[in-house]
């Protein structure tokens, strides 16, 4: 499991993606949510853009991130 500490009051999920380095750029990551491969606090989530909070867990090929203050 990564660990995302907020430095901010949230994170974008693509932001998420790219700083543990499960995609390589923002075209990837936005590429990987289109398809439906990232999920949510377990529901799939097709928006790059989406706001992650302290407590949020994030799911992608196999890997789990968990968002904490």
């Amino acid at each position: 499991m990564e660990i995302i500490q907020l430095k901010e009051e949230f994170i974008k999920l693509g932001q998420a993606l790219k700083a543990v380095g499960l995609v390589s750029s923002g075209l990837e990551a936005k590429i990987v949510i289109k398809e439906g491969e990232v999920s949510v606090n377990g529901e799939v989530e097709y928006q790059r853009g989406k706001k992650l909070y302290d407590g949020d867990m994030v799911e992608f090929n196999g890997e789990t991130i968990k968002i904490v203050k």
